[in-house]
């Protein structure tokens, strides 16, 4: 059984109606929730676990230690581990710990209605072992290493995607609720109808991101652009050659990694975001986060960057570097209004929570998952 919605990643009309659950949020162990700088999946987890809890469901958040949140937050590892991002001893530990809590609350009676995961792999993995079913949120991308995987693990749990782009491109196999997009808590992000000039630019350093294009973009534009984001491990050779000697203070500026109100003083006071990115993003946060402070988005059309920019109405897809700058001469026939009312409508928290409200109760109400002929 699956259920696919029909309007890219927007979200269902009707949420089948059952009372309050006990839910246990599985998120990483690297990060804090909330991060307090980069940290796309935990900036998603708190959002998203605080509606859940406002919404009367009794959430139980198992994390990183330093989180904090309106749930019940359970750390499980002595530290974090944010110089550590994927690595299987860590994340297995922390996926081990969870499950050994899940049951033994199982056991005493009190057990959680379902679990809400979202690390890699070991989850996925394992979730056939847990009396409680599953859902995975899908946070990256499919490769072919990982498809493989999820086309052998992927029945064990039901997944939701966070885009029709990147479950268009999982196995056949996938036990899907649909897409669901990234939450973000509009309330909590500045509005303003007018900018500072500049362009922006705000990820990780890495070649498929593109931040080495938003610089040539500019300077063809002829207008001063801001970067800002992590320069992750194994990332620094690409920094140095392609980013660095552009960087003047003026023209092109660096910001480093930010978060909090400074990151969203950035979103703000942007004239536009540019988003030259040459890879299958399976959802593109930081776009939402733009629109949301009426800032419009300039992108290629790479994995879910059309479900997420209205073309002409919240900012422009373009082919190529060429018609990016070209776009860039018609940003202001973009209302600010019209793009954070788009984010509004459509991954607001309380609307994305919502969402995953339904798709626990369709879970429930489908019973135990099925076993699925696995998939070579």
């Amino acid at each position: 059984m699956s259920f696919t919605l029909d309007r890219g990643p927007l979200l269902p009309l009707e949420v089948p109606r059952g009372g309050p659950l006990s839910v246990a949020m599985l998120a990483p162990p690297w990060i804090p929730v909330p991060p307090a700088g980069y940290g796309g999946v935990e900036a998603v987890v708190a959002d998203l676990t605080d509606a859940l809890v406002d919404r009367g469901h009794d959430v139980t958040l198992f994390c990183a230690p330093g989180s904090h949140s309106r749930a019940k937050v359970v750390p499980l590892l002595d530290a974090a581990h944010p110089r550590e991002i994927e690595r299987s001893l860590y994340e297995a530990d922390h996926v081990a710990r969870a499950f050994a809590a899940i049951d033994a609350a199982h056991g005493e009676g009190i057990g959680f209605d379902i679990v809400h995961d979202h690390c890699g792999f070991t989850g996925v993995a394992m979730a056939d072992r847990l009396a409680t079913p599953m859902l995975h949120t899908l946070h990256g991308p499919f490769t072919p290493q990982t498809r493989s995987f999820y086309a052998h693990h992927g029945h064990k749990a039901w997944v939701a995607g966070i885009s029709r782009a990147q479950l268009a491109t999982g196995p056949a196999n996938l036990h899907t609720v649909g897409a669901i997009p990234n939450p973000i808590d509009v309330d909590a992000w500045p509005f303003r109808a007018d900018s500072d000039g500049h362009l922006l630019w705000i990820g990780r350093m890495t070649p498929e991101k593109g931040a080495h294009r938003a610089i040539e973009i500019a300077r063809a534009a002829g207008q001063d652009l801001v970067l800002a984001g992590v320069v992750q491990p194994g990332q620094r050779a690409y920094f140095e050659r392609k980013v660095e000697p552009h960087i003047d203070g003026t023209r092109v500026r660096f910001e480093g990694e930010v978060g909090g109100a400074e990151k969203k003083a950035l979103f703000a006071g942007a004239r536009a975001l540019l988003m030259p990115i040459r890879w299958a993003e399976p959802f593109g946060l930081v776009i939402i986060e733009s629109l949301v402070c009426g800032t419009p988005v300039l992108a290629f059309d790479e994995g879910a960057a059309s479900e997420l920019i209205v073309d002409g109405v919240t900012g422009f897809i373009v082919e190529d570097e060429a018609a990016m700058v070209a776009a860039l001469h018609r940003i202001d026939e973009i209302d600010p209004a019209a793009c954070r009312q788009w984010v509004a409508e459509n991954c607001d928290v309380n609307v994305v929570a919502a969402a995953y409200e339904a798709a626990y109760h369709r879970i429930l109400n489908a019973g135990r998952t099925r076993r699925m002929p696995l998939v070579a």
